[in-house]
This record gives structure tokens, sequence and C-alpha cells, in this order.
């Protein structure tokens, strides 16, 4: 990848360069043309805001443009003067601190500027709010209609600071920097999808890196379950072995783990971490689920309820971080205002595909408006200026989560033109870090990956026209049996770190359909049966029985249960243990074994229509810790769709379709070892999270990043044959 030439760097770097390690050059800064551009642009468009938003704002009132850009200039000038003591203060108070503390700056520069310059007359107490979100929304039009990546305004604090300490310095970085690791995860972008965003010019920056070489794009198998939750603890700690699905009943703790519940992640974590994950060593993770043993961790869900030592919370970081982003002038208020704009988006959006009658197709109405437009800007704004100042600080490995792409596909559907364009965004988010990586002190290498794909299709519930949960008390013939099924909350992931970081709550505090398990909604007592839905991979559990049923033991209770799903139109296969052949997948028309090497059967194979990772995926999901005693995969139609036990027609957690086929954009100097490798059909591929980890392991040990974290061997890879 070739960086973007930032103004006092003294000639290109490329982020799949050399690695080697070797001394900075000594050299007098010197402003250049593009400092010249970058100074001016950002004085011309805040002027432009202040001017238009004291025009159409009362209370307020300026004597001609000379004015309008004297106060730009005093807001700039005071920026940098109360950032200083902001920090400081942060420091102390903690991110919900640096974000009040922002709020309040923000205002006072833009107040104070506006009352020195003479002629200006400020008569409305709410006047000097109002101006600098207008003045946000009218400077993000501005650079969008002149071309300019509106996202590097986000960074451009982080940008100039790191230029004045090498000017300070006398020093400017070199292609000999020691090597860095920067992992971006685009979450549920599978390989298909991206080369088709990279073919229709929605991804012109990971595009010029593949035209220009310096990057490959190849597919990684992410197994059952294919869902973020099971695949970030692979990446980030080498084991997804205690992750069966996005949620799941625990029979030791006799509830039910919903993994976006910050007091459950960490519970994960727990079970997950050995010291050695992928960011040990001082590393830094964004918006993640877990760690992976990062020094540093910033609106985490595993880290959520972490409090600093202080009392105060603790959840999304050092509070001195924030400030660049809470503090920056319009920039918090620009995120604010393109949120909004992502709200109305989306009901523009939705009501579109119900007026052309697109199908399959769900309702995008209720609170997933505001949760698009929170992940899609201004979680995305936030995590960008937090990466730039991990890479500008020189922490050797970063990996950020950018949840954009998942939260659109799921409602929306994968290879729907909304989904396609949230690419455009995180492309643009990939140039804006370029920027930051051209002046940081290490030369990084990107890594871009994702932890799944998408498959569209009809919900279970629109096929069969009733719940799974409806579904499996009837089968029982108790259809008023206490059940307990888990609704669709992936996409309040986000927001729960968010909230509960910021209220440093002790409890298990969440919000979404999730958290209804937790207060209401949870029968009284043990339930006769659980049901949760991951995607296309359903889990069913009976947990008044102290351990998993056998298929024997439940013809004994429900007759014709296992029978009556595996006959369901929505569904391909039932998975179940038995006493006397262990694993068997059971369709409407046949069985196969799972764990017979011969994969002995009678009538149709019901994994026929899997591919050739069908048989083992299912077997090893199966004989999951924490799985189900019962494992449903739904129907695959010959277009690859699939039927989702939850309401997304865009889905992911089991198998079919484009969801296991995820994505690795890697530097070409950085290939793949081949020992890594597994058949699957006619391709070799990594299989599984825990085979990316090891590789990005590889990479990072090879390049100086891990010294004495490896020094023990490690577990064998599952599944890894030459």
């Amino acid at each position: 990848m070739t960086t973007s030439r930032a103004p006092d760097e003294v000639g290109p770097d490329r982020a799949g360069g050399s690695p080697a390690a070797g001394p900075r050059t000594r050299s007098r800064w010197h402003p250049t043309l593009g400092d010249l551009a970058d100074a001016t642009l950002g004085l011309v468009t805040t002027a432009l805001g202040l001017g238009a938003a004291i025009s159409l704002v009362d209370g307020i009132a300026a004597p001609g443009p000379a004015g309008v850009l004297l106060a730009a200039v005093l807001v700039s000038a005071g920026d940098l003067v109360v950032r200083a003591p902001l920090r400081a203060l942060a420091r102390v108070l903690g991110a919900m601190g640096a974000l009040l503390l922002g709020l309040v700056g923000q205002v006072a520069i833009a107040w104070a500027a506006l009352m020195l310059v003479p002629g200006i007359e400020v008569t409305g107490a709410g006047a000097v709010p109002v101006v600098i979100v207008l003045s946000a929304v009218v400077m993000a039009a501005g650079r969008w209609l002149i071309g300019a990546n509106d996202s590097d305004y986000v960074i451009g604090d982080v940008l100039r600071r790191a230029r004045n300490k090498a000017r300070r310095a006398g020093a400017v970085p070199h292609p000999d920097r020691p090597p860095g690791l920067l992992v971006v995860q685009l979450d549920g972008v599978s390989e298909p999808v991206l080369r088709e965003a990279v073919e229709a010019g929605l991804a012109p920056t990971m595009q010029r890196w593949l035209t220009e070489g310096t990057h490959r794009l190849e597919t990684w198998w992410a197994r059952v379950p294919s869902t973020t939750p099971a695949s970030q603890a692979g990446l980030l700690h080498g084991d997804s072995t205690p992750v069966p699905a996005f949620r799941w009943w625990d029979r030791g703790l006799g509830r039910l783990v919903v993994t976006n519940h910050p007091a459950d992640a960490a519970l994960v974590e727990e079970r997950l971490t050995s010291g050695r994950g992928l960011l040990a060593g001082g590393g830094t993770a964004v918006q993640t689920m877990f760690t992976g043993d990062a020094a540093r961790s910033y609106a985490v869900m595993s880290r959520a309820r972490t409090r600093g030592p202080d009392g105060s919370g603790a959840g999304l970081g050092p509070g001195a971080d924030f400030v660049r982003f809470f503090a920056s002038p319009f920039v918090l208020a620009r995120a604010v205002s393109l949120t909004v704009g992502e709200m109305v988006k989306e009901l523009y959006q939705a009501r579109r595909q119900h007026v052309r009658g697109v199908e399959p197709r769900i309702s995008r109405g209720g609170w997933y408006v505001l949760l698009r437009a929170v992940t899609n800007v201004l979680m995305r704004d936030l995590a960008t200026s937090l990466v730039a100042e991990a890479v500008v600080r020189g922490d050797p490995a970063v990996f950020v989560d950018l949840v954009d792409y998942d939260e659109i596909a799921h409602h929306a559907g994968p290879t729907r033109p909304e989904s396609m364009r949230a690419l455009e965004g995180l492309d643009r988010v990939l140039r804006t870090l370029e920027h930051a990586l051209a002046v940081a002190p290490r030369a990084y290498r990107v890594v871009v990956l994702s932890d799944h794909g998408q498959a569209l299709g009809a919900t279970f519930e629109q096929v069969e026209g009733c719940s799974l949960l409806e579904t499996v008390r009837a089968l029982m013939a108790e259809p008023d049996a206490a059940g307990l099924e888990s609704g669709t909350g992936e996409d309040w992931g986000p927001l729960n770190a968010l909230v509960t970081s910021v209220t440093g709550s002790a409890g298990s505090s969440a919000v979404g359909p999730d958290a209804r398990e937790r207060s209401g909604r949870e029968p009284a007592g043990t339930p006769d049966v659980v049901v949760v839905g991951s995607g296309n991979l359903g889990l069913i559990w009976f947990p008044r029985a102290d351990h998993r049923l056998v298929l024997e033991e439940l013809e004994e209770r429900w007759p014709g249960l296992v029978a009556g799903l595996a006959s369901r139109p929505a569904i391909g296969a039932v998975v179940v243990d038995t006493a006397a052949r262990g694993l068997v997948a059971f369709g409407a028309r046949g069985f196969v074994t799972l764990e017979d090497s011969d994969g002995d059967g009678e009538g149709e194979d019901p994994l026929a229509g899997y591919g050739p990772r069908g048989r083992a995926d299912l077997a090893r999901a199966a004989r999951l810790p924490h799985t189900g005693d019962l494992l449903l995969v739904s129907r695959v139609t010959e277009r690859g769709h699939v039927h989702a036990f939850e309401g997304q027609v865009g889905s992911h957690g089991g198998i079919g379709g484009a969801q296991n086929r995820a994505m690795l954009l890697h530097p070409t100097e950085w290939p793949v070892d081949d020992d890594l490798r597994t058949r699957v059909g006619d391709e070799r591929l990594l299989v599984g999270a825990e085979a990316v980890h090891e590789q990005l392991v590889r990479w990072a040990r090879r390049h100086g990043l891990r010294d004495g974290l490896d020094d023990a061997p490690a577990a064998p890879l599952e599944e890894v044959s030459p």
C-alpha cells in the first residue's frame, strides 16, 4: 500500500515496504504547498460554515465577510490554546469527562471568538451552539463538494500534533522505521462482495493497493459458528471453542450468555485469555468484542464495565485520548449532524425498498434507524480518531472493528445498493488512516480482513409463518411449555459498549432485544426449552436436564420432535448426538453420520447442499462445550439463499451462501504460509479464525513485534494440513 504523502514527509513511504528497522533521518521541517493547502482548506471551510450559520440563526449577526474570516481564525487559534489543559483534565475525569469538557470547550471557543470580533453581535443565549452545529454541516458538505475526504477532518488534530512533534525534534519519518501492524476488520464483508465493490469503483483505496500490487486479496473460511464473537475470539485470542453462537444457554451458570452484554463478554474473555493474544506486548484494541490481551482498549465490549483506579468509568479507554475527538472545533458537532443525516437516509432507503417491492425484505423501522446512524457515523469517526492516535503514538499492533457494512446488510441485504455503498465509507477510513501512517514512528503494514460474510434470504418466520420457538413447542405437543427465545440483538453491541462505558455500571447493563431476557421475558425458574438464532444456525436446549440430551432421550420424551423439525421446509438439517452412532445430521429424506470416516447414512444426504465443509464444520460445532442439545441449519437454496432464525434478511452464523467466505487483504510481501492452508473443495484456504490468528502472529513474530511473548509452544491448530 502506498501511503499518502504527508506535508512533512521527505519521500513516499509504502506501508507494505521494507520492514527493516533503522534510524530516523534528521532534517529541518519546512512548510510545503500541501501544508498551505490544508491550512487554507480548513480556514475556508470554517469561515464558510460560520458565515452560513450566522446568516441563518436568529440572535447573532456579523458585519461582513472580514468579520467572519477573523472569527474563523480565532476559533482555530482558540482550539490550539485550550487543547493542552483539556487533555490534562480529561486524564483525571475519564472519557465521559472528555466528552463534557469537549462540548463546553467548543461552545466557549466559538462564543469567545464571536464576542471578540468587532461588529459581531450575539444576543440569543442559544445561538452559539446552533451556529456550531450548522457550521459543522456546511463544512462537511463543502469538503464533500470540493472532493476532499471529509473523514480527514476527524484526525486533523492528530496529524497536526504528529507534525509539530517531528518539527520540534528536527526529524521526519523514514522508510527504515521499525515495523508495526494495523489490522482493520470490515465486519461482515465477504470476499465476493469486496471484489464486487472494487470492480464497481466503491473501494478505490483498496483497488489502488491491488492494482499497484502491494496487497493480495484472498478468501479464508469462517467455520460454523460464523459470527463475530466466535471469529474475534479466534482472531484475537487463537481459540473460539468457548463460543458456540452469538448467544447460548450455559448449563453451568443456569442462564443465557449474550456476547453483546459487557458482563458476558468479560466472562467469555476470562475463558479465552492466555496472556499471549494477538495484541499482547503493548497493542491496542478499538471497538472489538475482546481485547486480544491489548495494553490499551477503547470501546471494547469485554472491558466496558472496568473502572479506573480512582473509581471513574474506564471502559471507553483513557479520557485524554478522546479530547482530540470531543474537543476539536466542529468535529463532534459534525459527527452528530451527520448521524441525524444517516437516520434520514435510512428512512428514505427503507421506504424505497417498500415502494419498489424488493424481496426478501424486513422491517427497518424502530430503534434500528438510530442504531445505524450511531454506529455508521459517530462511532466510526470515533474509532478512526482512536486508531490514528494509536499509530501516531507508535503502538506495535492495532486492531479495529468497523461495523458499518454488517449493520446495514443485516436489514437491507448483503448486495443491496445501500449495503454496497457502506463500503465507500469504510474505504474512506482506510484512506484517512494512510495519512496517519505516513507520520507514524513505525512503518505499519496494513491487513484488512473480515470475520465472516453474509447470505441473503427470507427469514424462518417469513417462510414458516411462525417462530422457531412456536414450532418446537408444537412438535413437543406442549404449547404452554415455559420457553425462552432470544431476540435479534447483535446490532446493539456497539451501543451497549458505549452506554455501559459511559455510565460505568457495575451491573450487567445492556440495552436492546437481548436485554429483555433479563428484564421480564425470561420465565420464572428454569425454562423447559431455550431457542436461540444465530443467523441460519439455530440452537435448542432443554435446560431442566443436567446434561446434553441424546437422540434416544429426546425420542422417549418427545417422539417425533427431531423428525418433525427436519421435515420443515425452512430447515435443511438437524444435528443431534446419539448414544449408538455419535453425531447424526437428519434431513427430510435421509440422514448421515458425522463422526464416521465414511459418513454412513441412509437416503438423501442432508448436507449435500452445504459444500465441502458442511460435514466437518457441523461436526465441530456440535461438539463445542456449550452447544445446544439440537443444532439446526436452515435450508440453502440453489441461489445460495438461507433462512435466518432471527429477524435478518442478511445473516451469518451458520453455513451456506457467502457467509463463510471471509476476506483477507494482506501485504504481498507477507504471504500466507502454505502449511496453514487446508483444502476446501478445489481451493486451499486458511480454515477457521484460529488459522488466521496464527498467520497474523507469525507475521508479527517475524518482524520483531512479539519478542518474548511466544517462548512457550502454542497448542496445535485444528484441521491444519500441508
